[in-house]
C-alpha cells in the first residue's frame, strides 16, 4: 500500500484531500498543529506537531524506520482578507519556517514525490478584463500581499531542492477555495465563508455589509475540484508551477447574490470599507488542463453545498449561545 503525509490535515482543503487519499486507498498520516474543527479525521495517523521546528518535520515524516512515498505540504498560517491584511509578520515568520525545515527534511530522508500548495496571490493586481496570466508571467513578480511574496519564495525552495537532490516536485497555484467543512467564523474565513454566514445569520428581509463596492473580480473553486486538481497534478508529468480554478468569473456583488438565491431570503447589500484585496483575478487553466483535469462545479453548484452547511453551523452556534 502506497503511503502519503498530509501537513496541515487539521485545516479545511488538506482535510479534503485526506479522504481524497484514503479513496484512491493510500495509508495517510496527517500532521498539524491543531485538530480539525469541524470533523473527524479520515486519516489512519495523525500527529500533534508544529512544523516550524525541523525536529517535529522529522518526526512527521519517520515512518517504519523508513519514509513516504508521497507529501502534500499543505500547512499554512493563512485567512481572508481581513487576516492577511493584519497578520504580515506572523505569516511571513511562520510560513517561511514551515516550508524551509519541511522542504529540506523531506529531501533529507528520501521523499520521493513532494507536492507544495501555493497561491494566486503570487500575482500582481490586474484590471478587470485583462488577459488571463499564464504560470510564467508571475515573473517579473510584484504581488499584492506578503501572504503571496512568502509563497513565491516558497516556490523557489522547492524547484531548488528538486534540481539539486533529485525529488519531484508538484507545485499548484490555488485559485480562492470553498467548501463544507471549512472556517466559517473567527476572522480567518474566506469571501464565500463568511457571506454565507452573513447572509444565514440575517433575518429574511434584511442587510449584509460587504467590504468594498462590490465590482472586484475573482473566480471560486468548489474543494472537490481542488483536491482532485492536486491528486491528479501530483501523478502527471507536468513539471512546473499550475494554477487550479474555475473558468468562471464573477464579481463579489455576484458571488453575494448566489449565496442570497441559494438562501431563499429577500437581502440587501450594503457596501462598507473594508480590506479587498487586488481589482481582479484571470488566470489561465490551460497547463492544468492538459492533464485532463477539469473544473465540475459552477458557483451556484458550489454554494448549493456550501451554504447548507454554513447555515447549519449557524443554527448550532445560535442554539449554544441561547442555552
Amino acid at each position: 500500500m502506497k503511503t502519503a503525509l498530509v501537513c496541515g490535515a487539521g485545516g479545511f482543503i488538506a482535510g479534503h484531500l485526506v479522504k481524497k487519499l484514503k479513496r484512491e486507498g493510500f495509508w495517510v498520516r496527517g500532521v498539524d498543529i491543531k485538530q480539525h474543527e469541524y470533523a473527524e479525521t479520515a486519516a489512519d495517523d495523525f500527529q500533534l506537531l508544529d512544523l516550524r521546528n525541523e525536529g517535529d518535520c522529522r518526526a512527521a515524516l519517520t515512518l517504519d524506520g523508513g519514509s513516504f512515498d508521497e507529501l502534500y505540504q499543505l500547512a499554512a498560517d493563512m485567512g481572508g482578507m481581513g487576516f492577511i491584511s493584519t497578520a504580515e509578520c506572523e505569516i511571513m515568520h511562520n510560513n517561511a519556517l514551515i516550508n524551509v525545515n519541511m522542504t529540506h527534511s523531506a529531501a533529507a530522508m528520501g521523499v520521493p514525490r513532494y507536492f507544495f500548495s501555493s497561491s494566486v496571490c503570487i500575482y500582481r493586481d490586474m484590471q478587470v478584463g485583462e488577459p488571463e496570466l499564464t504560470e510564467a508571467q508571475a515573473i517579473p513578480a510584484n504581488p499584492d500581499n506578503e501572504y503571496g511574496w512568502e509563497k513565491l519564495y516558497a516556490e523557489r525552495i522547492a524547484q531548488a531542492y528538486e534540481r539539486n537532490r533529485g525529488m519531484i516536485v508538484r507545485i499548484a497555484r490555488f485559485q480562492n477555495c470553498y467548501g463544507p467543512e471549512g472556517t466559517w467564523t473567527g476572522g480567518r474565513e474566506k469571501a464565500p465563508a463568511a457571506i454565507c454566514r452573513k447572509v444565514a445569520e440575517a433575518e429574511d428581509g434584511g442587510t449584509v455589509k460587504v467590504w468594498g463596492d462590490g465590482t472586484a473580480v475573482r473566480s471560486y473553486t468548489y474543494v472537490d475540484d481542488m483536491v482532485d486538481g492536486i491528486y491528479t497534478l501530483m501523478h502527471s508529468s507536468l513539471e512546473g508551477p499550475a494554477n487550479i480554478g474555475s473558468p468562471q468569473y464573477v464579481t463579489v456583488d455576484e458571488l453575494v447574490e448566489t449565496v442570497i438565491a441559494e438562501s431563499g431570503k429577500d437581502i440587501k447589500i450594503q457596501h462598507v470599507a473594508g480590506p479587498v484585496g487586488v481589482q481582479s483575478r484571470n488566470f489561465s487553466n490551460e497547463r492544468i488542463c492538459t492533464t485532463g483535469w477539469r473544473s465540475r462545479y459552477s458557483l451556484e453548484d458550489g454554494i448549493g453545498k456550501t451554504y447548507p452547511w454554513i447555515e447549519e453551523q449557524v443554527k448550532i452556534q445560535q442554539a449554544l449561545a441561547a442555552a
